[in-house]
């Protein structure tokens, strides 16, 4: 009888000093919200990603496994603005997670809190992967993310007031550092202002318009459409008419209409990482950064 007291003690003790309210389930659409996620919420969420780096984010196919992710979600962190329009709307409906749905407090679309550029008074099917509510890659602006941060640890406040000190303690040092390392990239970054250069999609125009770059041409004839012999053809005309210095893809762009243009104009072909992950080095959102603007200052000597 005693050793069974002991036990039953012991399991008493044990349970008063287990925490109460469990880590969030969290499914970032994205890595770099992945990424912030674990910033701002550390330990107290459990974080996965629906896409890889090496994926676009415009197409990927809403797995079994994936469906599972989000029938568990408590938080669904995405970009919004359309960019997961062709596979989010699937996953949410077939999780039958009632706490991701649109309109919940376990929805949050990072391009709620930032000013989209490029809306579209006019969208039709033949303009390729055009957004009515603006140009959705924002996360390459450094400023959106500063803003995204601070409503992503109101919304884990909201959702575990429990721990709302924590994801606001979190958040500070998360935005101190930030601005730190933004502050650092704007400096190395200064003969990179005015520079022109031509991207393979539409995506870095929030990074140029930061750092103060011009984007100058696309390679694409539409968003989402690689480009023709005779579309790359006609880029070419318009970069003797407005010469370019760099020619930028991603990591998950074919990367032949880029090298292609370089051999034509003699402008490098610079591939950037995309997100958080795409490179060994990019880890995390402040190494993520520091690598691109080292890739861009690089190809510029």
């Amino acid at each position: 009888m005693r050793i069974v007291s002991t036990l039953a003690s012991l399991g008493l003790a044990l349970g008063l000093a287990a925490p109460v309210h469990a880590a969030l389930e969290v499914l970032a659409c994205e890595p770099e919200w992945a990424a912030l996620v674990r910033e701002i919420a550390g330990d107290r969420a459990r974080v996965a990603s629906a896409t890889t780096p090496s994926q676009d984010p415009h197409r990927i196919e809403a797995r079994p496994s994936l469906i599972a992710r989000a029938r568990n979600a408590d938080l669904l962190v995405c970009t919004g603005a359309e960019l997961e329009a062709g596979w989010l709307p699937l996953l949410q409906r077939e999780s039958g997670n009632a706490r991701i749905q649109p309109g919940s407090a376990g929805h949050f679309e990072a391009a709620d809190f930032v000013e989209l550029m490029d809306k579209s008074q006019r969208v039709d099917r033949d303009m390729g992967d055009v957004h009515a509510a603006g140009n959705p890659h924002i996360h390459l602006d450094p400023d959106n993310v500063a803003r995204v941060a601070d409503a992503l640890a109101t919304r884990l406040a909201r959702l575990d007031a429990a721990n709302a000190a924590h994801y606001a303690a979190r958040n500070r040092d998360f935005q101190n550092r930030w601005r730190e390392a933004m502050q650092g990239w704007r400096v190395a970054a200064a003969p990179l202002k005015g520079v022109p250069l031509a991207t393979h999609h539409k995506d870095w125009v929030y990074l140029a318009r930061w750092l103060g770059m011009r984007v100058e041409t696309t390679l694409e004839p539409k968003p989402g459409i690689e480009p023709s012999a005779a579309h790359l053809a006609e880029v070419l005309r318009r970069t003797r008419e407005r010469p370019i210095r760099m020619i930028v893809y991603t990591n998950y762009q074919s990367p032949r209409p880029s090298r292609w243009l370089e051999e034509k104009t003699g402008a490098p072909a610079v591939r950037l990482p995309y997100t958080v992950g795409a490179t060994p080095r990019a880890t995390d959102l402040i190494t993520w950064m520091d690598e691109v603007v080292d890739t861009l200052l690089a190809a510029l000597k």
